[in-house]
């Protein structure tokens, strides 16, 4: 790795931690930095903010570096595996797989019947996860018998467009409290993930990463075409399952437990390559991951903005901060 990438990880490190630092501080209970700091010294605190940060605070900010790693290294291999500027996690489906499963799950009965037995939140999260990985499974059995890439690209675009009809089918005949449950979800949210459930999300997020860290070499190649990859002894279908696995691993647990964050997949992997000045996926991952991490926890901090006691939801929030990114990157490409 150059010197210039190391003083870049490490300017990046320190500003990430100063962001986490100042998300945990603020909210509608504004926290001292200096009792954060007592708190990690082990030095006692007041039990109101011991509990704040235990409970809210702690595991928010962890979801919001871990969903931000996550999506931008999804995103980061889907632009690569299809050499596409604007290809995103969510490309293949896998966020509308998710939203068709909670649909399905919130306009029926089934929440009524199941509360009893069943956390709802839980139940969100499982249905959430299982509607993407069918999509995945449907772009995998694809993928077995189509060869070209741009093909299982717009597929999977398709798959996304029929299963969103779906959902607005849905959303048609859903009741109004339906309706403002499911719209509520697919907002977006860092908050109300409790720590078992942050556990297998940091689970699922260190799989997919380690995934991709070990598939550098193939994203690499993919790089300098798909024939000069094949003339190098590269299996396309293999590297597709790979990238694939990785992808709907990342991405679907992200959606699964904190519901569909957009832009942060398409706009981190360009800001890694103008900073770091490189196409090589043993910098990029890293750098897409840490400042995913920077960029979804400062758009937490915009969520609460200050005096107000409500929170704006984060996809609202990521929204507004990458829709004028994609604008430049699709008049810089000229697509």
């Amino acid at each position: 790795m150059q010197k210039n990438h190391i003083l870049l990880f490490t300017a990046l490190t320190v500003v990430l931690v100063l962001i986490i630092l100042t998300d945990i501080a603020i909210g509608s209970v504004k926290i001292p930095l200096a009792y954060i700091a007592d708190y990690f010294r082990g030095i006692e605190i007041d039990e109101k903010y011991r509990i704040i940060l235990e409970d809210f605070r702690f595991p928010k900010a962890a979801t919001a570096v871990t969903a931000g790693a996550s999506l931008s290294v999804a995103g980061l291999q889907m632009q690569t595996f299809f050499r596409n500027p604007l290809a995103g996690p969510y490309i293949l489906g896998i966020s509308a797989g998710a939203s068709l499963g909670v649909a399905l799950l919130l306009m029926s009965p089934l929440p009524l019947l199941l509360q009893n037995y069943f956390n709802i939140a839980w139940l969100t999260s499982i249905v959430a996860g299982i509607g993407s990985a069918g999509v995945l499974l449907i772009i995998f059995s694809v993928s077995v018998k189509v060869k070209d890439i741009m093909t299982i690209l717009i597929i999977g675009i398709l798959i996304g467009s029929a299963i969103s009809a779906v959902v607005s089918i849905l959303q048609y005949f859903g009741s109004q409290a339906e309706l403002k449950t499911f719209i509520v979800w697919t907002m977006g949210s860092l908050s109300g993930i409790t720590s078992e459930q942050l556990k297998i999300l940091t689970i699922f997020s260190f799989t997919g990463i380690t995934i991709s860290i070990f598939s550098t070499k193939i994203l690499n190649l993919l790089l300098l075409g798909e024939n000069y990859a094949k003339t190098s002894g590269l299996n396309i279908r293999f590297a597709g399952i790979i990238i694939f696995t990785s992808t709907g691993i990342l991405a679907g647990s992200v959606t699964a437990f904190c519901g569909p964050i957009g832009f942060i997949g398409i706009i981190v992997p360009h800001i890694s390559r103008m900073i770091f000045k490189t196409a090589n996926h043993n910098v990029l991952i890293p750098a897409s991951a840490i400042i995913g991490a920077i960029l979804i926890s400062a758009s937490d901090i915009i969520s609460q903005l200050p005096g107000y006691q409500g929170v704006l939801p984060i996809n609202s929030v990521t929204a507004i901060l990458g829709i004028p990114f994609v604008i430049y990157i699709v008049l810089k490409n000229k697509i």
